[in-house]
């Protein structure tokens, strides 16, 4: 169905699409190439938010040259006015041929109606030319539409016999200065960043994106029962941070400074005393939330896993041993036999640096 030709175009498109890695947000990553006559004429991708689509660039790039083209796109191309006008009919007006896209857009306002559009105005349309690689791409927007809350990513960082921090709670540095940076970067690309009062109390990390450029930091997120979060912590610095808690008359007390701080605090009353995680990742989503990077202590890791909130893990596994009472990577119920046993899928594993980064899912 597709040629070689439609593949290394397509693949072009993909590349672009990545530029928007970290700036796209709330939006998809998408790109998109038009080609004449073998010929690449235009080319674009989605840089942010309010601004134009990459069909939009692409277009303006090839000029006249778009008509009679074949448009390669990561995404299916809107059929909605948002902020923008609509992709498809600015392809139609350019006169643009055949139009190949990578998937169809799962938001259920487009949902195949950019396609049919194409399609009913005399356009050849294709779709599904490397779609699981357009779809891993946008796996956050992606589960955002479909499933109604963001893709949690959790990040850990171990020694080899899978310890966190020691028993006094010192953890710096486990990892090296590559595997240090190398989560900056995913970092970057997430709407959200995660931890735990825990973590905020004994590290007082600053939770934000450092030595990558990026035009944006990741919403602050802080699961925090009893508002205990320090008003002079570094993750409430430069304001903006939400803090989750149980019940705020419960600290009114701790709650005024907070909010002198900077903080915005939401209530999500959930079982146990602590919040509820389902809610809160709902609650994201419909801030336009499409990636959550977590990065927490055992507490937090092992109610998200328990919740079945887990999507991804990024486990940063330095080449050292740190011994039975340090501190662990999940907190979860002792298991009763072998078939509690929760399984992974290796999706790729690399050296980076001295350690080594394993990135799983659920089987």
């Amino acid at each position: 169905m597709f040629s070689a030709e439609d593949h290394a175009h397509m693949a072009h498109a993909l590349r672009l699409a990545e530029r928007g890695l970290g700036t796209a947000t709330p939006n998809p990553r998408v790109g998109c190439v038009l080609v004449r006559e073998g010929r690449v004429v235009g080319e674009g991708w989605h840089e942010r938010a309010g601004g134009p689509h990459a069909e939009v660039h692409a277009l303006r790039a090839a000029g006249a040259a778009a008509r009679g083209a074949t448009a390669y796109v990561t995404l299916e191309p809107c059929s909605h006015h948002g902020r923008t006008p609509p992709c498809a009919h600015a392809l139609i007006d350019a006169g643009v041929a055949r139009v190949v896209a990578a998937m169809a857009d799962p938001n259920p306002v487009v949902a195949g109606r950019g396609l049919e559009l194409l399609t009913l105005a005399g356009v050849r349309v294709e779709a599904g030319l490397l779609e699981a690689a357009a779809r891993e791409l946008n796996i956050g927007f992606v589960s955002r539409m479909s499933r109604g809350r963001p893709w949690v990513r959790v990040k850990t960082a171990a020694s080899l016999d899978g310890k966190t921090a020691l028993l006094n709670g010192e953890s710096k540095w486990i990892t090296g200065e590559a595997a240090r940076a190398d989560v900056h970067r995913w970092r970057a690309r997430a709407c959200a960043l995660l931890t735990g009062v825990g973590t905020v109390l004994s590290d007082d990390p600053q939770m934000n994106v450092r030595g990558v450029e990026t035009p944006r930091q990741p919403l602050k997120v802080v699961v925090d029962s009893r508002l205990r979060t320090p008003p002079g912590a570094k993750v409430l610095q430069g304001g903006g941070a939400l803090l989750v808690c149980q019940d705020a008359d419960a600290a009114a007390d701790r709650l005024e400074a907070l909010l002198r701080a900077g903080a915005t605090v939401l209530e999500l009353p959930g079982p146990g005393g602590r919040p509820d995680l389902a809610l809160l990742m709902e609650e994201l989503a419909r801030r336009g939330v499409n990636e959550v990077h977590a990065e927490a202590g055992m507490g937090l890791n092992g109610a998200l896993l328990q919740a079945g909130l887990v999507d991804e893990w990024l486990a940063y596994l330095a080449p050292v041993v740190m011994g039975h009472a340090a501190r662990g990577l999940f907190d979860l119920p002792e298991l009763a036999d072998m078939a509690g046993r929760r399984a992974l899928r290796l999706m790729d594993a690399r050296q980076v640096g001295d350690d080594l980064r394993l990135t799983l899912r659920p089987a």
